[in-house]
């Protein structure tokens, strides 16, 4: 056999291109086709090998003695006797032919190797994930776990995670799986979790499968206290985006989210915006974190993270590093000892951590009550503007950042027919490249200066559509008072609609022979008690009448009153 095998058309892991990949007595390499950086892996650190389909024709999976895999994809089914030499006679290793599952079923074992998890269905891989792949994992449910996994950097990457950060394996694929969800019900032990047989140890403590699969996970996957020592720590810190409270555990280079249901790992590097915001209540300060790639609960983005700390609240901190590190890596960027308002002490310590810049509200810019927030809505979601020195922002939601430079002119205006249009107004920000616009509604009418003139200031168009609804609401108020004297000078009593039916008027059906007044009660006096020669046909007329009746029934009755107009 040759000192040196070669095969062509070969990826490296996920690698977008295919390379030629060389075995020799003391180790591996591949390289890409089109030039770049090579690969290189010792025959030291070969631990095992696994022959299997795989989705460019044969895959070769070396599995390394430091925790990691490294998967070589593109072979024929003919080189399985040439390879299984060679792992064989230089690596004192069997190349193990290993059958993934193809029934397609979503019920099996989850179980946790050195290096990957892998899914069984009926004692076959259905998949594996390598643990270098794994960025963060949350208990989703009662009995669910979420899975996520490491964001792509752009397409940078040849495909090798190597020993370097998460996540570089999917990164050089064109589409990515971001997250995958396990539903483990029931209880079991950790020697189950892990593979080993039930029931091997009787006294050991049965726990819910979730949370030991979750705990098992955290620690294979090397998720959270790996990162290192935990520099500082802040307890139940209340989050307006994405809502809850957080316990934020620092590190060296990222932090982390710790809440009841979800946590989250952060990178440093992932931080593009750092705001310090007053609210205007005057008693509590916002701290906000711009994020790309944004976080990520579900199906729901986050770009923007929303801390909420009282203004009064003070805090006495010592940081966890040592004098050497104060005095080099982190040398006039954080101090060993804070006594300071909270929110202060968070911003102070995010800024020498992430080497960020602190944004505040601009200086030149305040409300009627002299504040930095202005207080409106998008749509039906209340909130606060801001105004700083190169963009707006609104929080706390949906979080909203508009930089001037990508603003193509203001509009201010007023909702046509509502209640409250005389004393609010809104903002229309239109973006250049007709790339939409946002809508700020019910401003106070008394920051309608303040804002133009800051507009002006910063040199934004600005269009003012309030002073033309003014002029032509104050034109038709004219015209309805002129309108009105004019009804009024018509004549004395003016027109009252339905109110002047209550009044008394001529019942025109009504024809009245006499203007007398009609006796109350019909009897046998009725002719002294009235005024003889002046009693009228129709009094007569009603008497005899009456008269008759008495003759019929024997009886007098008194007669029903006439009602007169």
């Amino acid at each position: 056999m040759a000192a040196i095998e070669s095969f062509d058309n070969i990826y490296l892991d996920l690698s977008k291109e295919s390379g030629k990949s060389r075995f020799a007595e003391n180790g591996l390499g591949w390289k890409p086709a089109g030039g770049g950086e090579a690969f290189t892996l010792d025959s030291s650190n070969i631990g095992g090998a696994q022959w299997s389909r795989a989705a460019r024709g044969y895959e070769v999976k070396i599995l390394l003695r430091s925790s990691g895999v490294v998967q070589l994809d593109g072979f024929h089914q003919e080189d399985y006797e040439r390879l299984s030499k060679i792992f064989k006679n230089w690596y004192s290793v069997n190349l193990e032919n290993k059958e993934h599952s193809l029934r397609g079923w979503n019920w099996g074992k989850a179980e946790f190797s050195k290096a990957e998890l892998t899914f069984n269905v009926q004692n076959r891989p259905a998949f594996e994930i390598p643990y270098s792949e794994i960025s963060n994992t949350n208990l989703a449910g009662r009995n669910e776990i979420a899975v996520e996994f490491a964001g792509n950097d752009g397409g940078k990457s040849n495909g090798h995670s190597g020993t370097g950060g998460k996540g570089k394996k999917a990164s050089a694929g064109r589409d990515q799986l971001v997250e995958v969800r396990f539903y483990i019900p029931g209880t079991t032990t950790r020697k189950e979790a892990e593979g080993g047989e039930a029931g091997s140890d009787a006294d050991e403590e049965e726990k819910n499968a979730v949370t030991l699969f979750y705990d098992t996970l955290i620690e294979k996957a090397e998720i959270g206290e790996t990162a290192g020592d935990t520099i500082a720590t802040f307890l139940d810190v209340l989050h307006l985006t994405p809502r809850g409270r957080f316990d934020i555990d620092m590190y060296d280079a990222s932090f982390r989210l710790r809440g009841k249901t979800y946590d989250y790992k952060i990178q440093y590097d992932a931080i593009k915006k750092f705001m310090v915001l007053p609210k205007p209540d005057d008693l509590h300060f916002l701290l906000c974190i711009g994020l790309d790639p944004p976080l990520r609960q579900g199906q729901t983005r986050y770009p923007f993270v929303v801390m909420q700390f009282k203004a009064d609240e003070e805090v006495t901190l010592d940081l966890n590093i040592t004098e050497e590190e104060l005095n080099g890596k982190y040398k006039d960027k954080l101090q060993s000892h804070y006594e300071q308002p909270l929110h202060q002490v968070v911003a102070y310590i995010f800024k020498g951590l992430a080497n960020k810049k602190v944004t505040t509200p601009a200086k030149d810019f305040t409300t009627h009550r002299q504040q930095y927030g202005i207080k409106c809505s998008i749509k039906a979601s209340e909130g606060f503007l801001y105004c700083l020195e190169k963009a707006f922002m609104f929080v706390p939601k949906p979080a909203t950042y508009i930089s001037y430079e990508q603003t193509q002119s203001i509009t201010f205006s007023r909702v046509g027919g509502a209640v409250s249009a005389l004393s609010t107004f809104d903002i229309t920000v239109h973006m250049k490249n007709g790339a939409g616009s946002s809508q700020f509604s019910n401003i106070n009418r008394e920051d309608l200066k303040a804002l133009e003139e800051f507009f002006k200031l910063k040199g934004l168009r600005v269009k003012n559509e309030i002073d033309d609804d003014t002029n032509l609401i104050a034109a038709a108020l004219g015209d309805d008072d002129m309108a009105s004297s004019d009804e009024e000078a018509v004549g004395p009593k003016a027109d009252r609609g339905s109110a002047d039916e209550d009044e008394e008027s001529v019942d025109e059906d009504f024809q009245a022979e006499s203007e007398s007044d009609v006796a109350e009660e019909y009897d046998s006096n009725h002719e002294s008690d009235g005024s003889g020669s002046e009693e009228s046909d129709v009094d007569n007329r009603v008497d005899d009448e009456d008269e008759d009746m008495d003759d019929d029934e024997g009886e007098k009755r008194p007669k029903k009153k006439k009602k007169t107009a």
